[in-house]
């Protein structure tokens, strides 16, 4: 019995992570707004854990997916702490960009 995660070829599953990876680094450089900037960390994240996930089913063990699971725990801590700071430069600064946060330094 074939699982059907291996019924598509490894390559794919490189490219399609490298792909939503490089779309991650591209939002990280370019956009200026926080939200977003955390957002484009999110898809950093997926990526590596669609690479884990499909090289974890690929050697079949589950080594991989054990890793995803730590990230995931990472990731909404990530986000939790994030969105806090976010909220709270947001009420002393009145934006999410991040060139204004210039005003706060001492």
């Amino acid at each position: 019995m074939e699982n059907s995660i291996q019924s598509v070829p490894q390559n794919w599953y490189l490219l399609l992570s490298t792909f939503m990876f490089c779309i991650g680094v591209m939002g990280v450089l370019l956009r200026r707004n926080a939200i977003i900037i955390l957002m484009c960390i999110e898809l950093m994240l997926n990526a590596v854990n669609l690479l884990l996930v499909s090289y974890s089913s690929y050697a079949g063990n589950a080594e991989g997916q054990v890793f995803v699971f730590f990230i995931m725990v990472v990731a909404a801590a990530e986000v939790a702490v994030g969105l806090a700071l976010l909220v709270s430069i947001y009420r002393n600064v009145a934006s999410t960009d991040i060139d204004i946060l210039n005003r706060m330094k001492w």
